[in-house]
Order: C-alpha cells, then structure tokens, then sequence
C-alpha cells in the first residue's frame, strides 16, 4: 500500500554535521549545534559561549530529543565552568529549560557533580572544570554506545515478534541520530532493521508540535536510503484498520517507576490503537530516561507550547510580511484558545516493551524497570 509515494536516498550518515559538538577556538570553548529548526530546508550551526545561550537553544527546540538533551546540559554546564560563570546558576538555569525531559537533568547533575568533587578534593577551578568537560564527554561516548546496543536489542526484539522480515514500522516524533550522540533509539532500531534487508516500509508520522516527524525523521529516513512514506497524526488510524502496520517504534522522554512514559504528543492514541489491533507498540530509550524518583504517570509535569502553534500556519525558513516575529498566516478566529501540550503519557499496560541499552524489559513493570537501571548502574560503576 502507497509505496509510490516512497522517497530514498543515498546510504549515508543523515546528516554528516555532528548534533553536538565541543570545541575549543582561540576565542575559548564553545558548544556548537546543529539548529534543528532550520532543517530539512538548510543544515546550519548554532554556536553557544555561554549556559543562557544554550538554554535558549533548548527552549527554541534548536537542540532537542532525550538523551541529546542530556548530552548538550553536561556540555552546557562544563561551558560555564571553562569560561569562568557561576556553575550552580547554569545548572538551575539548564536543568529547568525543558522540564519533562528528564535526561536533561540528569546531564546537568552528572557534570555539576563531578565539579563539585573536583573541588572537594582540593582541586582548583581550572581542574574542577576539566573534571565537567570529562563528564559531559564520558556522557557523550556513553550514550553513542548505547544507541548501538539498543539497535540491536531492538531488532532482536522485531524478529522475536515478527518472524520473517518485512516488518513495516510505524514512528513518532524524531528519534535518530539528531538526538542521539549515536544513531537514535527507536530510529536506530528501524534503521538496523533497512540496513539487515528487515525493512519493508517505515511510516512516518508528520507529529505536532512542529511537524518534527516531517521535518526531521523523513529527513533522517531519506538520507539513510530507507523506504518511508509520510502521513498526518490522523491518518495512523486507517493504517491500523487496512492491517498495514506491523509494530510501533517510539521513543521517550521520560520513563516513570511503574512504567509509564512520556513521549511527543500523539503517542498515547497510537497505543490504543495499537492495543485494539493486536500490533506491538514498543518505547526504545535509554536507561537515563528511565525516572524511577516519579512514582506514575500523573507526577510528569508535561510541558504546554503556544497556542499560535494550531492557531497559525507558519513557514520557519521563509518570513511572512506582515507576520509578528514567531507567528504565521491564521487559520483560527482571532482570540482562539489552543490546548497545545508538547507530550502525552501512555501507561505501562499499553507498552508491549521498552528496549534498553541493558535489555529488553517486557512485560513492563514497576520491578523489571528498576532491575535493569540497577544493572546500568553496575555497568557504569564497573
């Protein structure tokens, strides 16, 4: 069904301008980015001196996706201790740039503790900084390996459930190597799957806020050569009834205790839809994304965009005269409320399985989660 509307491309990296990166001009330390809201039409890069410029980049979506998010807060608070900034005020000010992700957090404090040490242990700042910078990288290496790991317990996962090869995935939101220090959670897993002949079709949701499906995952699915067509949010449903959806691959934002995640809005109805036609949705993400601090569901703060987002239809890459700055051509009554939440939240008992770099967890529940982040953490302290 509708594979003449399939787009590929050649072989290749999605992009070949890293995410994120570090570097050190003579000017001083820099974190450059890769703007992500100026994609698909222009790839350009965004070069952060400072934690508030960074926060900013966080805040635009200019950077963005869990466990990227996580990297580029590490990255963010070493810049603050390199440059000589106050380093607990970058951390709070980084920390609550995007309150659901929760890996962002937890990038934020890996590099502000390994400052805070250095320091204890009689380090001056000059160490207590190259203690962060070390942090933040070790976070990055980490988590490029992690995405590898994932890939492959994915695609095991694939076959396990869909024997034969063929499988046609359905995605969400944006999840390959622009939010990954490797090639992406669930993308990865889909990616592997192109890559070993498993493949047959990848259906890529446009997905609100910011059409980053379309921007961004049918990008990545081009670059990569893969066979992908793109529909709206809306039309996911019809895919289910014509049986033209094998398995759900989404990834998450955060993973609470008992299993409940948080992930772009939109997920939480394709795993109804997924549970009523006996398809397999399955959350690729890894264990930094696992909070087991949040008891359920109903404790993520779930963060609400501008309503000009529905009430407005905006180019980014191209200005519109007489527009304000962030808004578009309306399509709503001036005056229109919009109800714009950028996540949703899916119980465990909808998820089929959530893939880690440590594992499979499947079913999911409240006590297979916390045995594989105690298995991550033993990998780390190894």
């Amino acid at each position: 069904m509708a594979d003449q509307y399939a787009h590929s491309g050649d072989d290749k990296r999605p992009t070949e301008i890293p995410a994120i990166r570090w570097e050190e001009p003579p000017e001083g330390p820099v974190l450059v980015l890769l703007n992500q809201t100026r994609l698909p039409a222009e790839e350009v890069e965004l070069v952060c001196t400072d934690a508030p410029a960074l926060v900013e980049a966080i805040r635009s979506l200019a950077v963005r996706g869990a466990p990227l998010l996580g990297i580029a807060g590490a990255y963010g608070v070493a810049l603050a201790a390199v440059r000589g900034f106050d380093v607990e005020e970058a951390a709070a000010a980084l920390a609550g740039a995007r309150p659901t992700a929760v890996n962002l957090a937890v990038g934020v404090r890996r590099a502000q503790s390994a400052h805070e040490v250095a320091l204890a242990k009689g380090g001056d700042v000059r160490q207590a900084a190259a203690a962060a910078l070390a942090a933040a990288r070790q976070l990055h290496r980490e988590d490029a390996e992690a995405s590898g790991r994932m890939a492959e317990h994915g695609l095991a996962l694939l076959d396990e459930l869909l024997p034969g090869g063929g499988h046609r995935i359905l995605t969400h939101c944006n999840t390959g190597s622009l939010v990954s220090g490797g090639e992406g959670t669930a993308f990865a897993v889909a990616l592997a799957a192109h890559r070993t002949g498993r493949l047959r079709r990848l259906w890529v949701d446009e997905t609100r806020p910011l059409l980053q499906g379309a921007r961004l995952t049918a990008y990545e699915a081009a670059r990569s050569g893969m066979a992908y067509t793109l529909l709206t949010d809306n039309a996911a449903g019809s895919l289910f009834a014509a049986g033209e959806v094998d398995a759900v691959l989404i990834g998450a934002d955060r993973i609470t205790a008992d299993g409940s995640v948080a992930n772009k809005v939109g997920s939480y109805p394709l795993a109804v839809l997924a549970r009523y036609h006996h398809v397999p949705f399955i959350v690729v993400a890894p264990v930094t994304t696992v909070d087991l601090d949040t008891a359920d569901g109903a404790s993520i703060e779930v963060e609400q965009r501008p309503g000009h987002e529905v009430t407005e239809v905006t180019a980014p890459q191209v200005p519109v005269v007489g527009a304000e700055a962030g808004g578009g051509i309306p399509v709503a009554p001036l005056g229109t409320q919009a109800y714009n939440p950028a996540f949703d939240v899916t119980p465990s008992e909808l998820v089929t399985a959530i893939v880690t770099e440590e594992g499979v967890v499947s079913p999911v529940t409240a006590e297979a989660l916390a045995e594989v982040c105690a298995r991550g953490r033993r990998v780390a302290a190894g």
